[in-house]
């Protein structure tokens, strides 16, 4: 018996965006270079990033909060030599520290792409992300920018609220997190999310208008690099413990 979905529009949101494979990897240059030793992913969703990092033979721990996606997890990454293990990880568990004592203290990266955003709780979040990272370790933290922009596609997928670099900075700051590294990504993708999500009214994001905006991928990354990341669908910083 297939495990049920319970997590249908973002379900269908990966599935999307997994398509979009030159978006992905553009995502996954963009926080490598701060990615070093072992790493752990915290939703890692159906692996559309941590394919790179396996196939870059890295040592990476996946995690998720669902089941389904841990077992679709393990169902494409389990044979893999550098794969340190999946495991199912609540970031605000009431008894974090008992529950993912094996992991307490482990990593050299952990990062979070499109999940924090995803939690009442964010302060609690980045505190319990802290506590996983090594001395020195880093921390990385991807999430939709701009509350101005908060439609219905945000709604759908459940998320709290949107970011800018400085209420992001904001938590890393109050958890005693230095900032190595701080900026906007993705420029281009701010119109798609306001046509689509916002005038449209749509759902989801269409796969048709994915397909469009992969295939551009190159264009979008030196509009980025002229605009020096001042502005972005997604607000990117990187902490060090």
């Amino acid at each position: 018996m297939k495990n049920p979905v319970t997590d249908k529009v973002g379900k269908n949101t990966l599935d999307v965006v997994g398509e979009a494979d030159l978006f992905n990897k553009w995502m996954f240059q963009t926080i490598y270079p701060f990615s070093t030793g072992k790493i752990l992913e915290i939703g890692s969703g159906l692996g559309n990033i941590s394919e790179f990092f396996i196939n870059n033979e890295d040592e990476i721990m996946l995690t998720d909060l669902r089941e389904e996606y841990c077992l679709s997890l393990q169902h494409k990454f389990g044979s893999k030599q550098n794969l340190l293990g999946i495991d199912k990880l609540n970031l605000i568990h009431p008894e974090f520290e008992q529950a993912y004592s094996n992991h307490l203290e482990k990593y050299d990266t952990v990062f979070a792409l499109n999940v924090i955003e995803h939690i009442e709780d964010d302060d609690l979040a980045i505190s319990n992300c802290k506590k996983l990272l090594r001395k020195g370790g880093h921390l990385i933290i991807l999430v939709p920018s701009y509350q101005k922009l908060y439609n219905r596609f945000d709604k759908e997928l459940g998320h709290f609220r949107r970011y800018t670099i400085e209420t992001l900075s904001d938590l890393f700051e109050k958890n005693g997190i230095e900032i190595i590294h701080k900026k906007y990504f993705n420029f281009i993708g701010v119109f798609g999310w306001y046509i689509s999500g916002g005038l449209l009214k749509k759902d989801t994001i269409p796969s048709s208008q994915m397909r469009i905006y992969n295939k551009l991928v190159p264009l979008w990354k030196r509009v980025d690099r002229l605009l020096k990341n001042r502005i972005g669908l997604s607000t990117i910083v990187v902490g060090r413990k």
